[in-house]
């Protein structure tokens, strides 16, 4: 059987600091455009989300920066190698990025998708049309709500998303496309998961 090769790669830095801001989507995306300016505009870019240690705002010491760009991509993002971000009042030092391959797997996680729907019935709805429209089967099982800041739109509703019983290249699809918007700010960008207690994390 072939394998299938992904169009896009994840390239992984580590990251050095004491501290990361609890809500940092934004900030983050605005350091790494002063680190590497028109990164948040590349076509396709993820940018996954940074764990912090829970309840508090310290980084948790196997903290890792990931950002998900096209095969094509990965040597331009070379000025991030041993760069400095400022991410509101914390610093942050990256380390050397290395190629991480996508993979297909059966179930996949997304912490936020947002769609611009409050409402759990209707983005639980939305997201069905939209895999359908991809020509993606398997179970689309919504989780917790949270909210982002945005610039320029203020706060934005998401929910937490697995998808599960996915075949090899509809797992792969869903990784490289990801679902609803500000993929930049770490939203809709998925990552294999083994069961659906992700949902209840």
């Amino acid at each position: 059987m072939d394998t299938i090769v992904a169009t896009m790669v994840d390239v992984v830095f580590p990251l050095s600091g004491t501290c990361l801001p609890r809500e940092h989507r934004q900030a983050l995306a605005d350091a790494l455009e002063r680190a590497l300016p028109g990164l948040t505009a590349w076509p396709g870019l993820g940018v996954h989300r940074v764990n912090v240690v829970a309840g508090g705002t310290l980084l948790s010491q196997r903290a890792r920066l990931a950002l998900r760009v096209r095969r094509e991509q990965q040597a331009a993002l070379a000025p991030l190698n041993g760069a400095q971000l400022e991410v509101g009042p914390c610093a942050l030092q990256l380390g050397q990025g290395q190629v991480r391959e996508l993979l297909a797997h059966g179930t996949l996680y997304s912490h936020l998708v947002s769609a611009g729907i409050d409402d759990e019935i209707e983005f639980q709805a939305g997201v069905e049309r939209e895999l359908e429209s991809l020509g993606v089967r398997g179970r689309a099982i919504c989780g917790r709500r949270h909210v982002v800041a945005v610039q320029g739109e203020g706060d934005v509703t998401g929910f937490s998303l697995m998808l599960d019983g996915l075949s090899p290249a509809d797992s792969l699809q869903m990784l490289e496309a990801g679902l609803g918007r500000h993929r930049a700010l770490g939203c809709g960008v998925f990552v294999p998961h083994r069961s659906a207690a992700a949902l209840r994390a």
